[in-house]
């Protein structure tokens, strides 16, 4: 079996490149708006996106901004740059990090195997942290068969071993 990619009948299970992850905190969003060139929703749960760039807000004034890994370097000047201007917390989160794509009609029934949230009640575009089992992930819902499920890389294993047993019961039982 494909350790990056798997197919059962209802489901695929995808491991995503490497991305640009910052966990952003700050008090004044409006500001920084402008110079991320991207704005930072105002309410949990929402997502922003703009061009390769997206901003989740996971708290009140907390984001999880992601960019493709070649942008790295000029989201993290960009970020230094305002950072002389407002008081603000940014960590790159990068390599702590694991994205899985999960896709297919059996979708939302896989994520229950493990995530006590009902899902369906999210709309596309939108985001929560979460459990799935017992490990943090943030969800992000891409399209009404599709979501994103990112762990942290220590943690991926247990999530993708139990995520491959829930798609291969799901394919017995259709």
């Amino acid at each position: 079996m494909d350790t990056l990619n798997t197919r059962f009948a209802a489901v695929t299970i995808t491991e995503l490149p490497p991305a640009t992850r910052i966990s952003l905190r700050l008090a004044d969003r409006e500001a920084a708006a402008g110079a991320l060139g991207l704005d930072l929703p105002s309410r949990i749960g929402l997502r922003a996106v703009a061009g390769d760039r997206s901003a989740l807000c996971l708290g009140p004034d907390e984001w999880l901004v992601e960019a493709p890994a070649a942008a790295g370097a000029a989201l993290t000047a960009t970020l230094g740059d305002l950072a002389a201007r407002l008081p603000l917390s940014a960590v790159e989160v990068s390599d702590r990090e694991i994205t899985l794509a999960l896709e297919g009609p059996a979708v939302l029934d896989l994520l229950a195997t493990g995530c006590p949230l009902d899902l369906a009640r999210m709309p596309t575009g939108a985001g929560t942290r979460t459990v799935f089992d017992t490990v943090q992930v943030v969800l992000t819902r891409e399209a009404d068969d599709r979501f994103h499920l990112t762990a942290w890389r220590s943690f991926t294993p247990h999530v993708r071993a139990l995520l491959d047993l829930a798609a291969r019961e799901l394919a017995a039982g259709l």
